[in-house]
């Protein structure tokens, strides 16, 4: 079966060339999530100001995708990294450049301990299906003194994990851990990995968290 990470990379050439390239997840009995991989390739989005704003010089984009937020934390100066397991991901991404990671971010990374702030956006608590584990490795790249700024679902949506696969164009992936975090559940979660909710806010119809040890 077709591997996510490939799935994925199509989907990313296709906007790249200005095609069709809607992706869905699709989880168990059929639920979908529509993800549009146009707005990964643009500029900023409705509501990433005040996320980019929020990212403290030294910051690690988890799942960076393209680039668009590393390209803006690095037009402003500030020192980041950004990771993904895509080749055409991290490809676009260094354009905008800023060193980017063709890596597992479970696997070692360079300055573990030393970052300021790591990144989990546009859906990104769901790498690996486990967000407590997921924001445990967070809390090891910041260390004590670090932020982790995270893209969570609204309140009332509800929390989920378990397979998902992800269709393109033309091509549905083999399945893979996957989940959903909501606002009102994200303080229990991040208690799991030894932080704290330190702040809430929402722009664009969009809600954020940052979370501190």
């Amino acid at each position: 079966m077709t591997a996510p990470v490939a799935v994925f990379g199509a989907a990313l050439r296709r906007a790249e060339r200005g095609e069709p390239a809607g992706l869905r997840l699709i989880g168990p009995g059929g639920a979908v999530r529509a993800l549009d991989p146009h707005a990964w390739h643009a500029g900023l989005r409705p509501g990433d100001r005040g996320l980019v704003a929020r990212c403290p010089d030294g910051t690690v984009d988890l799942g960076c995708g393209p680039g668009r937020l590393i390209g803006a934390l690095a037009a402003s100066g500030r020192r980041v990294l950004g990771v993904d397991l895509s080749p055409q991901a991290v490809r676009y991404a260094r354009r905008h450049g800023a060193p980017v990671l063709r890596q597992d971010l479970f696997g070692p990374l360079p300055g573990e301990g030393g970052w300021t702030g790591a990144l989990l956006a546009d859906g990104n608590i769901g790498i690996g299906g486990d967000p407590a584990r997921l924001l445990r490795r967070c809390r090891r790249l910041v260390g004590p003194a670090g932020a982790v700024l995270v893209e969570v679902d609204p309140p009332g949506a509800g929390s989920w994990s378990g397979p998902v696969a992800l269709a393109g164009p033309g091509r549905t992936s083999a399945p893979f851990a996957w989940a959903f975090v909501a606002a009102d559940d994200i303080a229990a979660i991040a208690e799991r990995a030894a932080l704290r909710l330190a702040e809430t806010w929402t722009e664009a119809g969009r809600w954020f968290v940052r979370l501190t040890a």
